[in-house]
């Protein structure tokens, strides 16, 4: 077979996996190929097995005949622009071999190794033939590897127990398939936060912190790191910033992760789209929830610290996810002025109220303070409207001592001591803390309009 030659690359990168199909759509070609196209690139897919699967585990694996597997493979491989390919589940040692005559022969600029080995619920998805084979044919031509933590301690030889462990692993595991980078991901270890390790060849090592999300439905996390890693690297990222654009694409992943059937549900690339998607629609909605505020008579809801309006984005994580207004709302004659347009990042303040509302439900997406005055709690009451309060003085003195760290206890506190989510957050204040209201709501107008009928202006 001679390798395909083309004069023209598409507008998007063209990219292969060579992996099982899952029924189901969590793992496997569907996942990758969902992730393929959710970052913009164009997906082929050759299937190395059809399985019996759904949410509960795998049952079944029926690997595709080698004389098929061998000539769809040809027939791709000398006709489709592949830029980069990973494999993923490879079954056995005739498959593994084959995929590895036409990888070697056709040598795509970027070949990503998910050493698939065994599915969530144990089922063997690489028999020991096929592992010795793999390890042999396949991982002596990846450019990048991508073991989780029991992949690796397959490739090391050794538990691996702790982040030191993976430290050591990973270096190991470099210098035994020296050209490629081996990234051992950490999401089976302990901890408030994962680590992925990357090593180089020639031995250079990142360290990748990441957030870690909550959340069941992790169906299929491998297979979409590595479809994303392989996208990343086909769009001409050097090797460390692939990895992390990774990393962040699989938190946003594992957040928006659902649940399917009675088992695990899978995680959900389109996280990362619709968060892409909404960030000019957060803008706007906070614009035009200004243009309501700023037809008013409100200069009475300024507080001294003046105002601010958030919009968080709908899989927000940090504080760079939530737009707000630079330089606050401030008061103005009988109404309020701004600074300047809406952006994301422009207050720590409202965002850490935002994203603390949002991890007891994810649809209070919007946030603003306005001045404490008894007589809006009161009307705030009177309409109906959840009011919860939380008292500085109560503060622990090892979250006073910790920047940002008041804010997201105060409201925890509040709803914690209230039975659904509160429209209303507020606190007396302390010593050098002004006592403010918040007003919390799915989007900003709804925000808006609450403060204004809490004000007795609307």
């Amino acid at each position: 077979m001679t390798k395909c030659r083309y004069k023209d690359r598409p507008l998007f990168p063209v990219v292969l996996t060579i992996a099982g199909s899952d029924p189901s759509g969590g793992a496997g070609i569907q996942q990758d190929l969902r992730t393929f196209s959710v970052l913009g690139g164009f997906g082929a897919a050759v299937p190395t097995a059809l399985t019996v699967q759904n949410s509960q585990g795998v049952f079944e694996v029926m690997p595709v005949p080698t004389e098929n597997l061998d000539l769809q493979l040809q027939k791709v491989l000398e006709d489709v622009p592949v830029v980069a390919a990973k494999t993923g589940m490879l079954v056995n040692e005739e498959i593994v071999k084959k995929c590895a005559e036409h990888l070697d022969t056709f040598k795509p600029e970027f070949l990503v190794v998910d050493p698939v080995m065994y599915s969530k619920n144990g089922h063997v998805l690489l028999d020991t033939p096929g592992w010795e084979a793999m390890k042999e044919f396949i991982l002596p031509i990846a450019d990048v590897i991508t073991p989780n933590m029991e992949e690796a301690e397959a490739m090391w030889g050794r538990p691996v127990k702790d982040l030191n462990d993976m430290r050591s692993a990973v270096v190991e595991i470099q210098e035994k398939w020296k050209k490629a980078a081996i990234v051992v991901k950490g999401g089976h270890l302990g901890g408030d936060t994962v680590v992925d390790i990357i090593c180089l060849p020639g031995g250079e090592v990142h360290e990748i912190t990441r957030q870690r999300i909550e959340n069941p439905h992790t169906h299929g996390t491998g297979c979409a790191y590595s479809a994303a890693l392989t996208l990343f690297l086909a769009k001409g990222m050097d090797m460390v910033a692939a990895c992390k654009a990774a990393a962040h694409f699989m938190t946003l992943s594992i957040k928006g992760g659902f649940k399917i059937g009675d088992g695990t549900g899978p995680v959900n690339p389109l996280a990362y789209l619709r968060n892409e998607v909404e960030r000019g629609k957060v803008l706007h909605g906070l614009e035009a929830a200004w243009e309501l505020l700023s037809s008013h008579k409100c200069r009475a809801l300024v507080p001294e610290v003046q105002i601010n309006l958030g919009y968080a984005l709908p899989y927000a994580l940090t504080t760079e996810d939530v737009a707000a207004f630079p330089g606050r709302i401030v008061g103005l004659r009988e109404g309020v002025a701004r600074v300047g347009c809406p952006t994301f990042g422009a207050s720590s303040h409202v965002a850490r109220i935002i994203l603390t509302a949002m991890e007891s439900d994810p649809a209070i997406r919007s946030a603003m303070n306005i001045r404490y005055d008894e007589s809006y709690l009161k009307r705030a009451k009177a309409l109906g409207y959840g009011v919860a309060e939380f008292t500085r003085a109560e503060e622990p003195d090892h979250v006073k001592e910790k920047e940002g760290s008041s804010l997201v206890w105060g409201v925890t506190q509040a709803m914690r001591n209230h039975t659904g989510i509160p429209d209303v957050i507020f606190d007396t204040g302390d010593i050098g803390k002004e006592p403010i209201i918040r007003v919390l709501g799915c989007n900003p107008t709804e925000v808006v309009e609450k403060a204004l009928r809490i004000g007795g202006m609307l």
